[in-house]
């Protein structure tokens, strides 16, 4: 199939999408966003098709004439939805791939590491731990499978949880520094003096990019996003208190607050098999992609004030801006 000249189609327009597609668009790279409304805030330029990513024919339509894709898309943070959309959509991401010809930037999460003491890298075992993680292990095989046949050309891009200017759905959004920006007190469901990685929203854009532009020994395989040294939950609120000009105020929730609260809130009661990824230190190791590319991430320094800011200037969650732990958005 021909490819438009440099087009690129991104799935989901949360914030690692959205950071994506301001990234190509600063640089002229002709962008078509694909999700299943169109975005009231779209960029003047870009090119919007709607899709549906749980159905095959729209996929197809939204890949076709793309020379590159970049698949930015989450579902609701409940395991029946995981169980039935995630498997349904990598199938037709597969497939959608596989027909174009296009090569595929799948920004992904950790979770198929489950529970480790180590810094997670790249060659650490798929876990079937849990429901969560075991669905998405479930679908890290599925384009490996694709991969190993020689039917896609993929490359996954894990990262933690993530931060940034305008990132609500976060530890650290509307929980956490979106708070503390307004003197208020900032909501810490994870353990408050655990270090605890955390990718910036834009670095993760900029890992996307260089994949873009990556020859393709660099697809069929998983790459980590460069993060800042990991500070505990503690030292990151600070940081953006320090920032605002306000002294920091937490409340913490004790673990067994959050089991009470999950017989009463479904989403309490998804977060509690995510206790693994915040109640041990928390590190990434992205050394595999500091020796091919690049690892000056942006320091949390730099990184919190900046999403002080936004969080000062918007006060309210924006849609564009609604995301998941996970770094995806809904598609």
């Amino acid at each position: 199939m021909a490819h438009t000249e440099n087009l690129v189609t991104v799935f989901g327009y949360g914030p690692t999408g959205a950071a994506t597609v301001e990234a190509l668009r600063a640089r002229g790279t002709p962008v078509r966003l694909v999700q299943r409304k169109r975005p009231a805030s779209l960029p003047a330029g870009v090119e919007f098709t709607a899709c549906d990513v749980l159905k095959p024919e729209d996929v197809k339509r939204a890949m076709s004439g793309a020379s590159q894709v970049v698949v930015a898309i989450g579902f609701e943070y409940l395991t029946p939805v995981w169980r039935a959309a995630w498997p349904k959509a990598m199938t037709a991401l597969i497939a959608a791939a596989e027909a174009a010809n296009t090569r595929v930037v799948f920004i992904d999460n950790m979770y198929m590491y489950g529970p480790q003491d180590v810094a997670l890298h790249e060659d650490l075992p798929l876990a079937d731990y849990g429901r969560k993680p075991a669905v998405r292990s479930a679908v890290t095989r599925m384009w490996q499978q694709a991969a190993r046949e020689g039917r896609v050309r993929w490359a996954a891009l894990r990262a933690p949880d993530f931060y940034g200017p305008g990132v609500r759905n976060s530890h650290m959004g509307d929980s956490g520094l979106a708070p503390v920006a307004q003197g208020k007190a900032a909501q810490v469901l994870m353990t408050p003096d655990m270090p605890h990685a955390f990718a910036y929203v834009p670095d993760i854009a900029r890992a996307v990019v260089t994949l873009l532009d990556a020859p393709d020994d660099a697809f069929n395989q998983t790459w980590h996003v460069p993060c800042a040294k990991a500070k505990s939950p503690r030292e990151m609120l600070q940081i953006g208190a320090d920032a605002a000009g306000v002294k920091l105020k937490m409340m913490v929730m004790p673990s067994p607050m959050l089991r009470l609260l999950g017989l009463f809130a479904p989403m309490m009661r998804e977060l509690i098999e995510m206790r693994f990824t915040w109640n041990r230190p928390y590190h990434v190791d992205a050394t595999k992609f500091a020796r091919r590319f690049w690892s000056d991430a942006t320091p949390l320094e730099v990184g919190i004030p900046a999403a002080v800011r936004s969080y000062r200037a918007e006060p309210a969650s924006s849609p564009i801006t609604s995301g998941g732990h996970a770094p995806a958005a809904a598609s």
